[in-house]
């Protein structure tokens, strides 16, 4: 089989599980889906979360006894506001106005409608919050509990360096595979969103951790006699019963070490990935370097690390300059 009929296939995959026929949508939505996923790259995840909010915008249009085709800018106020009665955050109410705008969009461009409702119906502003991120101290409290020579042990330290020192995503880390890695080059590649690539350098600690973890002695002692699948197989990271690791999985691991030194409540995944950009601001690095590093599409969206690192200046200068507050 061919690697474009194997990818023709995952997609065919994705698409029914995306496209359910006891799900109450309207004309288009199914389109829509397909184009997401065809088109645009959008992953399942993120498509899923188009059709639950499309879905929702459908029920709200038959409570009006309107549809999609007919749908008007007032019909998508009425939405927006039946959003805000049920107590949603303005980040949850922006997204799901942004997937019926972008649906709407959709629909122009196929010549299903010929106008746009929502062109000109704006979304919420969303308060722009500072990323909660570790300090070092405690970056290095979570790692260097991770003691032992056994294998899920050297697993875990592994993946922490890894999280901390590339600030990958949770999902580029567990889709890691053994072909992504060059060791002698200290880089690994990974697939981001909307499938695009990078290449990640590896430092001195995550490189260490990574040669520990892939020796015989560790990754080698989780692998089954018989590999369920190819998948599996050429996975970085592995659980204990000799599968590829899942991103539920590999967050439990983050939760639980955290745990161990008192910080479970503070962290996740995602915080690794916070906490190196944070730092590496903090200590010169330049903005559009951790941009490329993060994966970021626009430049604003690193920009609002740099909030971090002022905050963190305000702080000192207030509890330190004798002029700093009002007597």
């Amino acid at each position: 089989m061919s690697a474009r009929a194997a990818a023709d296939i995952a997609t065919d995959e994705t698409m029914s599980a995306l496209v359910k026929a006891d799900v109450r949508t309207d004309v288009g939505v199914e389109e829509f889906l397909a184009w997401l996923v065809l088109e645009r790259y959008r992953a399942p995840r993120t498509c899923e979360a188009y059709r639950r909010d499309l879905l929702s915008y459908c029920e709200v249009l038959a409570s009006r006894g309107a549809t999609t085709r007919s749908a008007s800018e007032e019909d998508l106020l009425v939405y927006l506001r039946y959003q805000q009665e049920l107590g949603k955050a303005p980040s949850s109410i922006s997204r799901a106005l942004t997937s019926v705008r972008t649906f709407h969009k959709f629909l122009l461009l196929e010549g299903i409608r010929d106008d746009d409702p929502g062109a000109h119906v704006e979304l919420p502003r969303v308060p722009r919050g500072v990323p909660k991120a570790l300090s070092e101290a405690e970056v290095v409290a979570i790692i260097g509990a991770v003691e032992g020579s056994d294998a899920v042990s050297l697993r875990d330290r592994a993946m922490l360096e890894t999280l901390y020192g590339t600030g990958m995503r949770i999902g580029e880390l567990v889709g890691m595979s053994l072909v992504d890695l060059d060791l002698n080059g200290a880089v690994v590649r990974v697939l981001g969103k909307g499938n695009k690539e990078r290449v990640l350098p590896l430092g001195r600690c995550a490189h260490e951790a990574l040669t520990a973890w892939l020796s015989p002695a560790a990754r080698g002692q989780m692998e089954p006699e018989r590999w369920a699948n190819k998948s599996d197989q050429n996975a970085v990271w592995l659980n204990q019963r000799g599968g590829g690791l899942s991103r539920q999985g590999a967050y439990n691991i983050v939760k639980t070490r955290a745990r161990l030194v008192g910080l479970g409540a503070k962290v996740s995944p995602h915080v690794f990935r916070h906490s190196c950009a944070t730092h590496m601001l903090d200590h010169g690095a330049d903005i559009r370097a951790v941009q490329e590093l993060l994966g970021h599409v626009s430049i604003s969206t690193t920009q609002v690390y740099t909030m971090v690192a002022n905050e963190k200046l305000w702080q000192a200068y207030r509890a330190a300059h004798p002029r700093a507050l009002k007597s």
